[in-house]
């Protein structure tokens, strides 16, 4: 009786581990990683109504209090990168439901070669909103270039004049994201602001600037520069571009890079920082072939545990905004994925808030580029369920 006992027991272990092993995506309260989407809205349409031709470059990010803050470029006269912008915004206050109107929180009047976002951070100790730009970034008939910061104190609603960061950065063209910047909640350097972005000809790769005082103060960091350095690029050359940083579970910081001139593969650069922004170690880099890209900003984001990633999921062209996810940090990617928009489609980004709600743990947020005919028509606001609605 005794062995049947046994033997019942070691079935019960078989079946268990069997079902474990066979188990789709879980989270770690145990529900399946199904996504969703739930609702789309388009927040911003081009096409030269206005004073504003094309709105790209789309960010999002929650304040500390729970406001939803979109920003995108807003191109006055075309849809070149060069050129007079302002910085639009959008506020939500019932997590994407209903936004207020655009409003225009930086205008840089008729430079040539005017503003270029930008990677949006939030000081969860002071609860500020932290939005880092750049101006004369091609140096495109101007001299030298700028990295500016604007702030907001009270969740959104209002905005500091711009501030010159060149001061303490020197005048190195350097281009925030796009997308967010973290700060660091896990050792090394916890509450440190980082933010990482690319440069241009004049210092080309990507490069993180650091701020250990909420903002006030800031300096260079990690460097991961192209091959070859300082000189015009051909196909084929090592040419790191924009980024996107995440904080893993054990502190590192894990960047998302567009591998801009197809080095090795039609896909991402992932690359990982140990100490806190300080360096980006070749020996921490790889190119992950699953992650196929077109040469384009992504989204990413590390929520309870796991790893989202948005592109253009394509080689060749930007079409095919796709939701990717991963259980293990970005070292293998689910072989589901979810296909957001099948049409032309570019730049993305996301975000979710954080509390200990159960609610908020099931939502995700993503802005992207979309359109029928060209990636730049509209940038659209989408919700998440992660659970598949339950």
């Amino acid at each position: 009786m005794l062995g049947a006992v046994i033997s019942r027991g070691l079935y019960s272990l078989i079946v268990i581990l069997l079902s474990v092993d066979l188990l789709p995506c879980l989270c770690a309260d145990g529900e399946q990683i199904n996504p969703l989407v739930l609702e789309e809205l388009l927040l911003w349409v081009g096409g030269g109504a206005g004073s504003v031709n094309t709105y790209r470059i789309p960010l999002l990010t929650f304040t500390r209090h729970g406001s939803l803050l979109a920003f995108s470029e807003a191109r006055k006269q075309s849809e070149v990168d060069i050129g007079a912008k302002f910085i639009a915004m959008r506020r939500s206050t019932d997590k994407g439901a209903t936004w207020a109107p655009t409003s225009f929180i930086v205008d840089d009047g008729s430079l040539a070669d005017g503003l270029n976002l930008g990677s949006v951070v939030i000081d969860e100790e002071t609860g500020s909103v932290l939005l880092i730009y750049s101006l004369c970034f091609h140096r495109y008939h101007c001299s030298p270039s700028s990295t500016m910061l604007v702030e907001s104190l009270d969740d959104g609603l209002s905005w500091s004049a711009p501030r010159n960061l060149s001061v303490m950065l020197g005048v190195k063209s350097f281009a925030p994201g796009p997308g967010f910047g973290i700060q660091k909640r896990i050792p090394p350097a916890v509450g440190r602001l980082v933010v990482c972005g690319h440069g241009s000809i004049a210092g080309d790769g990507v490069f993180c600037i650091l701020s250990d005082d909420h903002g006030l103060s800031w300096r260079y960091g990690a460097a991961l520069k192209s091959i070859p350095y300082n000189q015009p690029k051909q196909s084929l050359d090592f040419n790191p571009d924009e980024c996107q940083p995440v904080e893993m579970e054990d502190g590192s910081i894990v960047v998302n890079v567009r591998n801009n001139n197809n080095y090795h593969c039609r896909c991402r650069i992932v690359v990982r920082s140990l100490d806190g922004g300080e360096s980006l170690p070749v020996d921490e880099l790889v190119f992950d072939h699953t992650l196929v890209d077109p040469a384009v900003a992504a989204g990413a984001l590390q929520k309870e545990g796991i790893l989202f990633f948005t592109n253009p999921s394509n080689e060749q062209h930007r079409v095919n905004l796709t939701l990717r996810w991963s259980l293990t940090d970005g070292q293998s990617w689910e072989k589901k994925a979810v296909q957001i928009w099948a049409g032309p489609s570019g730049y993305s980004s996301m975000t979710s808030f954080r509390s200990d709600s159960p609610v908020d743990k099931k939502f995700i947020y993503v802005i992207y580029e979309k359109g029928h005919k060209d990636y730049d028509e509209s940038i659209s606001f989408v919700k998440v369920h992660l659970y598949g609605g339950r």
